[in-house]
C-alpha cells in the first residue's frame, strides 16, 4: 500500500544522506549546464532468414576484429580500446560502414538475424540494443556486443550543413521521414557515418536491454554517462526536462551505461 512505499522511500533518502556526499557535475569551463538525450529499446520488425522483404543484416562480432587494451601498460589508455584487424603483422582499420554495406559484404555468414528497414537498423546502432518482431510472433532480443572502432559521426549534423533537413527537424523521427522521401541519398548519408554495431542475441525474457555493467537497465532510472568523468555504479541526481516538455524530471537515477557518441 502508499504507507509501506512511502516508508521505503524515507528509508532510502536516509540511506543516501547518510552514505554519500553530493558533488556538482560541471564542465570544463565550470559551467553546470550539459545535455540530456533519451534512449529507449527500439522494435523492429526482423526474420531468422533473409528473404525479399527482410534483406538488412543485424551481424555478430567478425572473427577478425582485433580489440587491443594497453591500459595495464598505459594508465592514460583506462578507457581507450584500439579495434582493427590484422593485414599481414600490421594492425589496420578495420572495415568502416560502407565497405560492411556493399553488396560483397566481408561479413557474409555473421548475420543473426535481418529486418525489413535499413533506417531503423542505422538507429539500433545508434540505440545499442532492441528487440526484433518475427512474424511467428516470438521476438528476438539483441544487445551491443562489439563496435568497428571508427568515430560516430552525426547524421543530423550532415542533414543541416547539406541543407538537407532544417535545425528543427532532426529528431529522429524528422531523419526518418526525411529517409522514406529521399531513398536514393539514405546509403551516402548513412555511410558519411563510418561507425558500425555488432550484436550478440540475448535471453528474450530479460527484464530490459543489457548496459555496461552486464546488469539489465530499468526504464527512466539506468542512465549512460562518459565513464572518464561519471563512474559506472554510482547514483546521480538527474536536474532536468521530461524529452519535448517544459515539465520537471527531477530524481536519483543509477549510471549503469556507455555510449559511443556520449563524451563529457
Amino acid at each position: 500500500g502508499f504507507g509501506a512505499r512511502f516508508d521505503d522511500t524515507v528509508k532510502v533518502t536516509a540511506f543516501y544522506e547518510a552514505n554519500f556526499d553530493p558533488h556538482l557535475v560541471v564542465n570544463a569551463d565550470e559551467s553546470t549546464a550539459g545535455m540530456v538525450t533519451g534512449y529507449y529499446e527500439p522494435l523492429l520488425r526482423g526474420s531468422r532468414i533473409r528473404t525479399k522483404t527482410y534483406r538488412f543484416p543485424i551481424y555478430a562480432v567478425p572473427q577478425d576484429l582485433v580489440v587491443v587494451d594497453l591500459a595495464s601498460v598505459y594508465p592514460d589508455l583506462k578507457h581507450k580500446r584500439l579495434r582493427g584487424r590484422l593485414e599481414g603483422n600490421r594492425v589496420v582499420p578495420y572495415y568502416e560502414r560502407s565497405d560492411i554495406d556493399k553488396a560483397d559484404t566481408p561479413l557474409k555468414g555473421l548475420e543473426i538475424a535481418w529486418v525489413d528497414d535499413a533506417v531503423e537498423l542505422f538507429f539500433l546502432h545508434i540505440q545499442g540494443s532492441g528487440q526484433l518482431q518475427l512474424e511467428s510472433g516470438d521476438r528476438i532480443r539483441v544487445g551491443y556486443a562489439e563496435q568497428n572502432g571508427h568515430p560516430f559521426r552525426s547524421v543530423a549534423r550532415l542533414l543541416i550543413q547539406k541543407g538537407e533537413l532544417p535545425l528543427e527537424r532532426t529528431s529522429m523521427q524528422g531523419i526518418k521521414d526525411w529517409a522514406r522521401r529521399h531513398p536514393s541519398k539514405v546509403q551516402r548519408f548513412m555511410n558519411a557515418n563510418p561507425s558500425y554495431v555488432f550484436f550478440k542475441e540475448l535471453e528474450p525474457n530479460l527484464p530490459g536491454p543489457i548496459g555496461s555493467l552486464g546488469v539489465p537497465l530499468t526504464a527512466e532510472r539506468s542512465i549512460a554517462v562518459d565513464p572518464r568523468v561519471i563512474p559506472l555504479g554510482v547514483p546521480v541526481y538527474l536536474a532536468t526536462t521530461f524529452p519535448g516538455s517544459p515539465r520537471a524530471l527531477n530524481r536519483l537515477m543509477v549510471a549503469q551505461d556507455t555510449g559511443g557518441a556520449i563524451n563529457g
